[in-house]
């Protein structure tokens, strides 16, 4: 089997993976207003999907490493099945906390294991541009995943949501199983110790691991901004509409990254992690003001499907299209660190790592955010948002400084 047909089947593997993420995270809202749960209750529900990825992450890419890849990537794709199943039949806060926590185990496993086995199809000087190919499929699964599942659940309800889920994995699977071959590339010793004491894992674990406290606030905090009442200090507007926001963040990361994965192959990785992590958080303080920036935009306007929008909901858009953009510049370069400091050590591993030192802010985050929506208000998760990235780079400057004497703004990777 051909090596552009290995990669395809990947990419459709993270796309049927992501799509699923992304439909969770755009119906949350809509659980919000049917269930009237507690900030706590929201943070619990969020987090959940942190605290399965944390618990599988660290064995599964040990074991990825050891054995056949591609039976952990099936496995991986069949406990997410297991938990759409457990979504579609869920009537409660608890067991929607459980199906989410299951889903996380799944979803673990088709991000690390598809990217590994991308990573290490590549050739090694352009890492970056493959696997900024690789999160543009993710990306397109996001975009249809948003749009789709709004129109979906105000067509049809939650049940045709879950069914195309299963549907959608099952073709992912049944292609795995077809036309990729067992992986037979092995890692005898423990590769964690030794890429745990790598001085470039370690720069880049320090920025991840305050990043992943001000990404988690934006992408779990805009879809509820965005859809809850004004009178809970959101934006009010319909499921379509806050689809539509969530997609301009997925076009615009799909459109930039795999140029911006080429660039940071020929320019150095540090300075598009620096300058994505900036940006972000910029992004994020501008966030709360979205009602005073819509003074400035004409409307309200009528559009067919998404209804009468008003200027409120094109500030948003715009917003969350420049979320799309900083991060494009951030994400292939970060995973092609780690993919260039994995290679013949355990590059499965490498990306647990990775995962690792994101997975305690990614489960923090959310019950901060909670907490700040239920006392002092939820423009303050964004104030949050804005602190933790700045935070992020400026330890990350740090400890490049630390470690090299200055920041290698424009050294290429070579092999």
């Amino acid at each position: 089997m051909g090596t552009r047909v290995r990669f395809t089947i990947l990419y459709l593997a993270r796309f049927a993976d992501n799509f699923g993420y992304v439909a969770i995270l755009t119906l949350l809202p809509v659980y919000v207003n049917l269930l009237d749960p507690s900030g706590l209750v929201i943070g619990l529900f969020v987090a959940g999907l942190a605290i399965g990825r944390t618990i599988a992450g660290i064995p599964l890419g040990w074991a990825a490493d050891r054995y056949d890849k591609r039976a952990l990537l099936i496995a991986s794709l069949v406990t997410s099945i297991v938990a759409f199943v457990l979504f579609a039949f869920a009537d409660g806060s608890t067991e929607l906390i459980i199906a989410r926590t299951l889903q996380g185990f799944g979803s673990i496993g088709a991000g690390m294991i598809t990217l590994a086995l991308v990573s290490e199809l590549a050739p090694a000087g352009e890492r970056g541009t493959y696997i900024g190919r690789f999160n543009a499929w993710r990306l397109a699964a996001g975009i249809v995943g948003t749009l789709g599942v709004g129109l979906a659940y105000d067509l049809f309800g939650f049940g045709s949501i879950y069914g195309a889920l299963v549907v959608m994995h099952l073709l992912a699977l049944s292609g795995l199983w077809l036309y990729v071959e067992a992986d037979e590339s092995t890692v005898e010793n423990t590769a964690y110790v030794d890429l745990a004491l790598n001085p470039r894992i370690i720069s880049l674990s320090s920025f991840r691991s305050l990043y992943a406290v001000s990404m988690t606030l934006v992408q779990t905090w805009i879809p509820i901004y965005a859809g809850i009442t004004v009178a809970n200090g959101g934006l009010g507007l319909a499921t379509f509409a806050v689809g539509t926001v969530l997609a301009a963040e997925k076009i615009t990361n799909m459109l930039m990254q795999p140029y911006t994965g080429t660039l940071s192959d020929k320019h150095g990785r540090e300075l598009f992690i620096l300058l994505g992590g900036g940006t972000y958080g910029i992004v994020a303080l501008a966030v709360p003001f979205t009602p005073t920036l819509s003074a400035i935009v004409p409307g309200p306007v009528t559009i067919p499907m998404l209804g009468i929008l008003p200027p409120v909901f094109f500030v948003i858009l715009a917003l969350n299209a420049l979320f799309g953009i900083a991060d494009s510049f951030r994400e292939p370069a970060s995973m092609a660190v780690f993919a260039d400091e994995g290679t013949d050590r355990g590059i499965t591993s490498s990306f647990g790592i990775r995962g690792l030192v994101w997975r305690p802010g990614a489960i923090v985050a959310p019950l901060i955010g909670g907490y700040l929506m239920s006392t002092v208000g939820i423009q303050w998760v964004f104030f949050g948002a804005f602190g933790t990235a700045l935070a992020s780079i400026t330890l990350y400057l740090g400890m490049l400084t630390l470690y090299r004497g200055s920041v290698p703004f424009r050294v290429p990777y070579r092999e």
